[in-house]
Formats: C-alpha cells, structure tokens, sequence
C-alpha cells in the first residue's frame, strides 16, 4: 500500500559478528563500523558493496577509539580529540564508500558514544559538530527521541537533521534511555518479544534497530520485519540508498 507508514530497519553491522551479508537481506539501513570499535579497510569496503548490491542506505558508525571494549566502555576525552577521532572514522568510510559507488546517508554512534551523546551535552556537541562538518554536506544523526542530542540538535541550529531511532532488541528506562547491558534484561534475544513490541516502537520513530552481534541477530531482524510489516509499515530507507 502507497499510503502505508514508513518505516526503516537499520542494523549495526561490519563488525565481524558472521550474519551481515544475511541481515543486508532483511534490513533498508546499515551503520557500518568504520575502526574505533571493529571495522577496518577490507571490512568497511565489503560492507559497503553488499549493502549497495541490495539497495540497503549505509551510514557512518564511529565510536570511541577502544577496540579492546568494542566501544561499549564511556571514555573521558577532550572535545578536540574526540571530533578528530570521529571525523576521521566517517571520512574513512565516505572514502570507501565511493570508491565502491554509494555514498554515506547518515551518521550513527555506538555503543558507550551513543549513549553518553543522549545524556552528556558536551559529547552530544561533538557528535553533532562531526555530522556537521565531516563531509562537504552535513548528515543527519540517529539518536533516542527526546534525547539531549536531540534536543542540541534543534536548539543549536548547527543544521543537523535527527532520525529519531527506537531499539528493538534493547530495554530502555522510564525515561527513553537503554538499559546497561550489565543489567539482566537489557539486552532481548527472544524473537517473538521482538515481533510482538516492534511496532509499538515504530509509532515514536522513524527507524529501528537491530544489532548485528546480538546472539541470534539475524533472526531477531526478521522478527522485527515481521512485526513491522503485520502492522501495516512500509519497510524502505529513510535517506536515499543510491
């Protein structure tokens, strides 16, 4: 149906969990780990080429230099270094992604960055001082609806759009943020909790994420199509593939 609400299903990937040639199949976005946490040269081009094959829109996933914690660790950096850092990871991507023919959509953090971007507004500027003005075209950003990087992002006119994004295989607070992955029940690998609670996501975003190294990722995003698509969503990228 033409008039269907749409919907994009984004998932994290080239960071050497195994399914990511599988789950380009299911997913309209990809965030593609570009070296702060996971990724390299060969890793970012193979991503990227597989994710044009299908049509799939990718998007920068930098993160804090710490492959050792797979960027899942807050680390105390001083502004300039760190949008130095970042801006690098998605210049390294953008690179890669023309010389295989598609082009960078959007920018997404990960893990530890992503989180203290929604909460910290000293790291949400840098993050949207990356989007800004890594590339010749600001991108826009992926961050928790009502978040502080939102709400920057708006206020400060620095001309970056957000793409407010929702976690289908991740448990949030009262107050929109996730659940460390240290508590017990932060993290859903349950394919019919997925299926059943993804819509109710999608009402209050404009895409959905899964992860690519959740255990049983590539069945957790078909059950997240599913969901999406029994509710009468129209799954397609957001921000143009091509």
């Amino acid at each position: 149906m033409t008039d269907a609400p749409r919907i994009d299903l984004n998932a994290d990937l080239g960071e050497g969990a195994g399914d990511d040639e599988a789950i380009l199949d299911v997913v309209t976005s990809a965030s593609i780990a570009c070296g702060g946490h996971a990724g390299d040269a060969v890793s970012m081009r193979l991503a990227l080429t597989r994710a044009r094959e299908r049509g799939v829109a990718v998007g920068a996933h930098p993160s804090y230099v710490d492959r050792e914690h797979f960027g899942r660790r807050s680390l105390d950096v001083e502004a300039r270094v760190l949008q130095a850092q970042l801006t690098s990871q998605v210049r390294a991507l953008a690179d890669a992604a023309a010389d295989v023919g598609t082009t960078v959509r959007y920018v997404k953090p990960h893990g530890a960055l992503y989180n203290t971007a929604m909460v910290d507004p000293a790291v949400a500027d840098v993050v949207l001082a990356v989007a800004a003005t890594a590339l010749a075209a600001p991108l826009p950003v992926f961050a928790l609806p009502g978040s502080v990087l939102a709400r920057r992002a708006t206020a400060a006119g620095v001309g970056v759009a957000v793409v407010p994004e929702a976690f289908a295989d991740r448990a949030a607070r009262a107050d929109g943020t996730l659940v460390p992955r240290g508590e017990p029940g932060a993290v859903l690998t349950e394919p019919e909790e997925v299926r059943a609670r993804v819509a109710g996501l999608a009402a209050h975003a404009r895409t959905v994420c899964v992860h690519g190294d959740t255990p049983g990722a590539l069945t957790l995003a078909r059950a997240a199509r599913t969901g999406l698509e029994a509710a009468g969503f129209r799954l397609e990228p957001l921000l143009d593939a091509s």
